[in-house]
């Protein structure tokens, strides 16, 4: 079988959805009778969900309550001076490009992936922030929304320089670069790791290919911002995620990253 045979390579990608992110919704409030209302300005992916639960533990946030998704909830927080939705636990390149999906269409302005990463550059401190600004595709979810390519860029550079502005003060070690975006974590492998570190790759991670690939193809406003807290190889002692005033602050420097951003678009 040759590459051009394989389905991830015969998208219509120029071509319209049959099955589209407001149909959903509006069946969701169809059946669970809810308002129409846009969800808030900044939407952040909460890869692990422990942000999620602590903000709704310590009554820092409330349910949104017309968010009209059959897959997630969603919280929201005033953080920073501006209005914060919070989706948790949307693990990978499908789920956050899917529920991105309905974020942009709900009227969100900007979406940004807060997700934890392994160490690949054995030269990147642990721990540390990386903002991610191109991705490896080695993952499925981006080749339905732009054509096949190895790499591809953030099509919202604008939010990176507030991004590592307003998270500098947060961690000692912050930088911008490149990851390795992956559909199967339990299968890096050594000789993986080996090459991508040789290709300047800092990090590894599963959404940012495919929310950079979302954006691409619908005009979305994306960010992506990796805690990565482990070497993948097990050559250190790692999953240090910092604790929930670490993340609170992260929370805080990406509302405010927004703020500045949006002020300008």
């Amino acid at each position: 079988m040759s590459a051009e045979e394989l389905p991830l390579f015969a998208h219509a990608l120029k071509s319209s959805s049959a099955f589209t992110p407001e149909r959903l919704m509006e069946a969701v409030r169809a059946e669970r009778r809810l308002s129409e209302q846009s969800v808030p300005p900044l939407c952040v992916l909460d890869f692990d969900g422990d942000l999620s639960d602590h903000l709704a533990r310590e009554n820092i946030s409330s349910p949104w309550e017309s968010w009209a998704c059959f897959h997630t909830s969603m919280r929201v927080a005033t953080i920073g001076g501006i209005t914060c939705g919070i989706v948790p636990r949307t693990i990978g390149g499908p789920y956050a490009a899917l529920i991105s999906e309905q974020l942009w269409a709900a009227g969100a302005r900007l979406i940004v992936g807060l997700t934890s990463a392994g160490r690949v550059s054995p030269d990147l401190p642990l721990p540390s922030i990386v903002v991610i600004n191109e991705a490896i595709r080695d993952e499925g979810t981006s080749l339905h929304y732009v054509e096949p390519t190895a790499r591809i860029k953030t099509p919202t550079a604008g939010i990176v320089e507030p991004l590592l502005a307003e998270l500098g003060p947060v961690a000692l070690n912050v930088c911008q670069g490149l990851a390795w975006t992956t559909d199967a974590p339990y299968r890096e492998t050594r000789e993986q790791l080996n090459y991508w570190a040789t290709q300047n790759v800092l990090a590894v991670e599963m959404q940012a290919a495919s929310l950079f690939g979302f954006a691409h193809a619908r005009g979305a406003a994306v960010g992506v911002v990796a805690l990565v807290s482990n070497s993948v190889d097990a050559t250190a002692s790692g999953f240090d995620t910092g604790g929930n005033d670490f993340r609170m602050g992260v929370l805080t420097a990406i509302a405010r990253a927004a703020t500045r951003y949006l002020q300008k678009t």
